[in-house]
């Protein structure tokens, strides 16, 4: 048997080593269950369509059921690779063939694999967009519940902006902080999944759709999808959903990163603020003493790899005529490295995130340095009437000179920058947490907002939690 699924209008074969340069197998195996799905969805179009009795429809089903078994258990994907396919959709074709005789010669009637691999494309999206929208879930109950018990233990640190001391804020507002992008990944993991589902290709044949009244609604019914798809030349070149699953996989990993960014530098005794514990720390073959944050700086990494994958599968796709080339192959290939790719880095960045443990007393000691509280002295003057830039420039003045003193702000400065400002006394903050309990804004770091902010996480994690079930 031939593992081509074309070669009757050619006097010769194919130059063996071009036809392995254009192999996308090995890349591809990981979309057999998928593509398995798509024949099954097949073979209800050509049952609805009359094209094959339901005798032959029963022998497809069959034989599809067979094969599912083979690529669990890894029979399968030995068999493509030793018979040398080009693609894991030929070699299921043949399988089928192998299995069901005569009646597997109808499977590919009225498909191309065109629409077949753009539908076998969108079910390894929803599948993948499921799993991405877990990780990032987990991810932020994960930083959720830290974020309640450090708020319970009222540990403080320094925010920074720019690298330095900043204002002083509570370790579970940074926390809720860090857990927020990973609830709007959610989102857009679930809009991956609606997108693809919303419309259905197969059955839109090489570009112009099938003359055999194949059941194109059956099959989308079958599939879980909405609706067969509208324009069958726009369907076979579409991959809106490929670069809206890579997008939300980069974008992720992004956030992964910098965080993990973060916990590097926390990581350092310059900081000292984290521990890494010994399961997720790795040594040196030379230095006895180091402990290496390696999963961190890993997710860096792969964050970025993604990033160049995605802009190549982009800029692949912007030099394609709306319809259907090789090139998309590529694109096919950067999308699945980047959700495989992906799935595997949330993983290991959760089960790292698992093994950090917080040096409260050494942050709260540099929540309470760079002059942290020095905005809350000038939002006092402020409240006593001063003006913005006055006060900014008066409590400028009064950290230039502690500096030079080497101390920090007190009680004496808050007494000459009244008499400076003309105003009878001053009333500020001097430490890290009463700094912190003088917020009073919506969303601030104050005791009871950060409260009210792990309550609205957790809330929207649970219904979450539930549509992910």
């Amino acid at each position: 048997m031939s593992t081509l699924q074309w070669g009757g209008r050619f006097g010769a074969a194919p130059d063996a080593q071009l036809l392995a340069f254009g192999s996308s197998l090995d890349e591809d195996l990981i979309l057999a269950p998928f593509d398995l799905e798509c024949s099954r969805g097949h073979v209800e179009a050509l049952r609805g369509g009359r094209i094959v009795s339901e005798a032959q429809a029963a022998q497809l089903t069959s034989a599809l059921e067979a094969v599912g078994l083979e690529i669990r258990d890894g029979a399968f994907a030995n068999f493509a690779r030793k018979q040398t396919f080009e693609d894991v959709h030929g070699a299921i074709d043949a399988r089928v063939r192998e299995i069901a005789g005569a009646a597997g010669e109808l499977l590919h009637a009225g498909r191309s694999r065109n629409d077949q691999v753009a539908t076998t494309l969108l079910l390894y999206a929803i599948d993948r967009a499921q799993a991405g929208a877990k990780h990032a879930h987990d991810i932020a109950a994960a930083l959720i519940a830290r974020a309640q018990k450090e708020l319970e233990l009222g540990t403080v640190v320094a925010g920074c902006t720019h690298r330095q001391p900043a204002q002083a804020v509570l370790l579970a507002f940074l926390l809720v902080a860090w857990s927020e992008p990973f609830l709007r990944s959610v989102g857009r993991f679930a809009g991956v999944g609606r997108a693809a589902r919303a419309s259905c290709p197969l059955g839109s044949a090489a570009l112009a759709g099938s003359s055999l009244p194949l059941d194109r609604r059956q099959a989308a019914r079958a599939l879980g999808f909405t609706l067969p798809s509208r324009n069958a030349l726009d369907a076979i070149g579409n991959r809106d959903v490929a670069l809206d699953l890579g997008h939300a996989f980069v974008r992720t990993l992004v956030d992964a990163s910098r965080i993990a960014e973060e916990l590097i530098a926390w990581s350092a005794p310059a900081y000292g603020y984290v521990r890494l514990g010994d399961a997720a720390s790795t040594g040196s073959s030379l230095m006895p003493q180091k402990r290496n944050p390696d999963p961190f700086e890993l997710v860096r990494a792969h964050a970025a790899r993604s990033i160049g994958a995605y802009a190549g599968a982009l800029g692949t796709l912007c030099g394609l005529a709306p319809s259907y080339q090789r090139d998309l192959q590529e694109t096919k290939s950067a999308t699945i490295a980047i959700a495989e790719d992906g799935v595997a880095v949330l993983d290991a960045f959760e089960r790292a995130l698992a093994a950090v443990s917080f040096h409260r007393e050494r942050m709260a000691r540099a929540a309470a340095a760079g002059y942290t509280v020095a905005t809350d002295v000038a939002d006092a003057l402020i409240s006593a009437g001063v003006t913005a830039r006055a006060a900014h420039a008066l409590v400028g003045a009064a950290v230039a000179q502690a500096e030079l003193d080497g101390r920090a702000l007190d009680a004496s400065d808050l007494a000459q920058l009244a008499v400076k400002a003309g105003i009878e006394s001053l009333q500020a903050p001097l430490d890290a947490r009463a700094s912190i309990d003088a917020k009073q804004t919506h969303g601030s770091t104050s005791p009871d907002e950060v409260r009210s902010q792990i309550e609205a996480v957790s809330a929207e994690l649970a219904s979450l939690a539930r549509q992910l079930a």
